[in-house]
């Protein structure tokens, strides 16, 4: 398991200038950090054909939407996006950047929701949130301009979470899903990770993903809950077809990876797309990392299959992602 080049030179900057570990600072400081961290790492601002903020009636008051429309009228096959950050960091201008790339490169329509953060609001606020979020668009496409029968859910880290629940509440209440991007996702809150067991505190490690855990989880037996623990529903059929990103160096791996296997074998169509020497984070990091490049690239050509667009101009028609294809 050795570090991408580019990882080992990321991690060696981060040591020499002793930026200290999320865990260790207040939540203030901590949710700060992160926002100033990924701004860094996100590269050049796109433009986007337009920009603008909306408001929703959420469970428990107003909620925040960001709307990215790439050029075009008419209704659009739309991405409702969930940021990362553990469910305890993290705003609408946290995914600023993945949402601009992606609205431009598949193209499509991606709307991001200011979900209420944890420790204030735990579990399950989050994930009500994110449902509600993804019912109001869905009934409101015609002023939105959405095509309903072309809407999917996504999100990295938490947001992968995020997205994976709400599938499962979709899948009983509406609205009707075409897919789902899950970007190393936290899939089971049961037990301690089983990825590296390196605690490199320059890097996203266990005690990273535990010192979320404890903010969000206000009772250790929500653990057990499959909208805080996808992979242990016991049911996974009929869920939307997935593409779930995977990095070697991160402590979430092996969840993503179960729960892609287990996506698969309840016969939802499946793909996993996994980064040898890379860590957690990395997808919102293209500025850093070429491989957080071409994982924008993978979600992008694999939400434009999944919307019935054209392949991209340097995509191979019959498998956009270039991963394997698993599942009904």
């Amino acid at each position: 398991m050795a570090p991408h080049p580019e990882v080992a030179a990321y991690r060696a900057a981060r040591a020499a200038t002793g930026t200290p570990p999320l865990y260790t600072q207040t939540l203030t400081e901590a949710r700060a950090a992160d926002l100033a961290a990924i701004r860094a790492g996100s590269g050049a601002v796109e433009p986007v054909s337009e920009v603008r903020d909306e408001r929703m009636p959420g469970p428990a008051g107003e909620l925040p939407l960001r709307v990215y429309r790439p050029a075009g009228s008419g209704p659009l096959p739309t991405l409702l996006y969930f940021f990362g950050g553990g469910w305890t960091l993290g705003s609408i201008d946290t995914a600023d950047g993945i949402c601009r790339r992606l609205a431009n490169a598949v193209p499509c329509q991606v709307i991001t929701v200011g979900y209420r953060l944890a420790p204030e609001h735990p579990f399950p606020a989050a994930v009500h949130d994110c449902h509600a979020a993804t019912s109001w668009v869905a009934g409101h496409a015609d002023r939105l301009g959405v095509d309903p029968d072309r809407l999917a859910v996504g999100g990295d880290s938490a947001g992968g979470n995020l997205a994976a629940a709400v599938t499962l509440l979709s899948r009983a209440d509406g609205p009707t899903l075409a897919a789902q991007l899950l970007v190393y996702p936290n899939t089971d809150q049961s037990g301690e990770p089983t990825g590296p067991a390196d605690d490199d505190p320059t890097l996203f490690n266990s005690r990273s993903v535990a010192w979320y855990r404890t903010h969000y989880l206000a009772d250790e037996a929500h653990a057990r809950d499959p909208l805080a623990s996808p992979l242990l529903a016991d049911d996974l059929t009929g869920l939307p077809p997935a593409l779930v990103v995977t990095a070697e160096l991160d402590p979430l791996c092996a969840q993503g990876q179960r729960y892609a296997e287990r996506l698969a074998a309840a016969g939802v169509p499946t793909r996993v797309r996994h980064y040898p020497g890379m860590i957690h984070g990395f997808f919102a990091m293209p500025g850093v990392f070429t491989d957080g490049r071409r994982a924008q690239a993978d979600a992008a050509a694999f939400l434009r299959e999944r919307f019935g667009l054209p392949p991209g101009r340097d995509e191979p028609a019959d498998d956009p992602t270039g991963t394997a294809v698993r599942g009904g």
